[in-house]
């Protein structure tokens, strides 16, 4: 037994689920098989327990890591603040430089605050909107983390969020209490936010929603959701955490000239070191003074000299053009590849963050023979790619031989009817659906 198998088995007895994350379980890609640990990683490469060696084609740190892992420039921004002390009685200058830089960057803002994580960011989003408005409803659309004000939603209607594509989410735990707080509608879907917004007229606290997701947000979307938070006073906020610093300098948002009343953002905006922010208008974010929003480690060093330092690489490198025409690459690779070899995918997301899908009976099979196949040949591969500055030309093109032989062999499977009996393993959990 290899060492990662041996250490998850021991996790799985003394942490509850195994690992922290559920994107992180090694049933999500490949049960039995997949090397859940790292002992080092750089660039995009990485190493498991056992000394192997793998490309991460995947997630990049579940989409953290969009310089790549272990960057010099980061790193020793890093080095530096630890070596100043991380975390004293004192509050870290950084912050108000982060704060100036984020404003910057999005002329409509006028204030920030700071958390670590994007569930956290997007909470403390929420309860500054509540703080602000004194109401309780919150309409939504997209994910926005693990909180019980999200989770609520649930309560009333368990297939709320499985139509945000992500099923399997259970609030158990979550007060019955808040039934009725939180009610989804869809991208793009204009009419469902209108109903929504009729049905529970002046007992709104917040909307909230992803910039974009498959697809671009229509305009009328877009302009009908500002025009009416704007007559009812409701704060509109921008769930950066997943789009942020991929398409542009800054949030999506800025690409579709939306300009919200606050924007939460976390994730690849400091290259794995744990930061977030909510920034927004002042006559809202002045809320939080009415309000007890507090966390030590929300006042670290680490956290704002890492994202600085992240932000001004970008800057510098105009590194988000790079992620959309990197991810363009894999796209392109998985489309002449499945055409090349018969197979029938559909491919989607943002170009930087994308994924494909298998379009037959048994789909978690071919993609856990999928993901079998290329960790044979040394690569952390999934039907989901996550773009990074550290992809070079030369992983794409080891990734492109990868795939071509991958789809050799998932053909012959599906001609053979045969692909379950190609898996060493259990076939992948379906789980948290939502890859992008």
């Amino acid at each position: 037994m290899n060492k990662s198998k041996e250490l998850y088995l021991k996790a799985k007895k003394i942490i509850p689920g195994g690992t922290q994350l559920l994107s992180k379980r090694p049933e999500m890609f490949l049960p039995d098989n997949w090397p859940a640990y790292y002992s080092k990683a750089k660039g995009c490469e990485i190493w498991d327990l056992d000394g192997n060696h793998y490309v991460d084609m995947s997630y990049m740190g579940v989409g953290a890591c969009t310089i790549g892992y272990a960057d010099d420039d980061i790193d020793n921004a890093v080095k530096d603040a630890i070596d100043k002390g991380n975390l004293t009685t004192l509050n870290v200058p950084e912050e108000v430089e982060l704060a100036e830089l984020l404003c910057e960057i999005h002329p409509w803002a006028d204030m920030a605050r700071f958390a670590r994580t994007g569930g956290e960011a997007s909470a403390v989003a929420i309860r500054i909107a509540r703080a602000y408005t004194k109401k309780d409803i919150i309409l939504f659309a997209g994910y926005h983390g693990w909180n019980d004000w999200y989770l609520a939603s649930n309560i009333e209607d368990k297939s709320n969020l499985n139509k945000l594509h992500l099923a399997g989410l259970e609030p158990s735990g979550v007060p019955n209490a808040l039934k009725g707080t939180a009610y989804p509608f869809y991208h793009n879907d204009t009419e469902s936010f209108i109903k929504h917004m009729n049905e529970h007229k002046g007992k709104i606290g917040a909307v909230i929603i992803e910039p974009v997701r498959d697809k671009d947000p229509k305009e009328d979307f877009i302009n009908t959701i500002r025009t009416l938070t704007k007559e009812a006073d409701i704060p509109f906020i921008i769930d950066e955490v997943s789009a942020g610093w991929r398409l542009n300098i800054g949030g999506a948002h800025l690409n579709y000239n939306i300009e919200p009343d606050i924007a939460v953002f976390a994730k690849g905006m400091s290259n794995g070191y744990p930061m977030a922010a909510v920034i927004g208008r002042k006559k809202i974010m002045e809320a939080a003074q009415t309000t007890f929003i507090s966390s030590t480690y929300w006042t670290d060093k680490i956290g704002p000299v890492a994202a600085i330092a992240t932000i001004r690489k970008m800057i510098k490198y105009n590194i988000p053009s790079l992620l959309c025409e990197n991810g363009k690459k894999v796209k392109n690779i998985w489309k002449v590849l499945a055409k090349k070899h018969n197979i029938n995918i559909h491919i989607g997301g943002m170009d930087p963050v994308s994924h494909f899908s298998f379009e037959y009976k048994e789909p978690l099979v071919l993609k856990t023979l999928f993901t079998q196949l290329m960790l044979e040949k040394g690569f952390l591969a999934t039907t989901a790619f996550y773009a990074s500055f550290a992809h070079k030309n030369v992983h794409f093109e080891k990734y492109y031989i990868a795939v071509d032989e991958s789809f050799r062999i998932i053909t012959r499977a599906i001609q053979d009817d045969n692909a379950s009996n190609l898996l060493k393993g259990p076939i992948c959990h379906a789980g948290f659906s939502r890859l992008t």
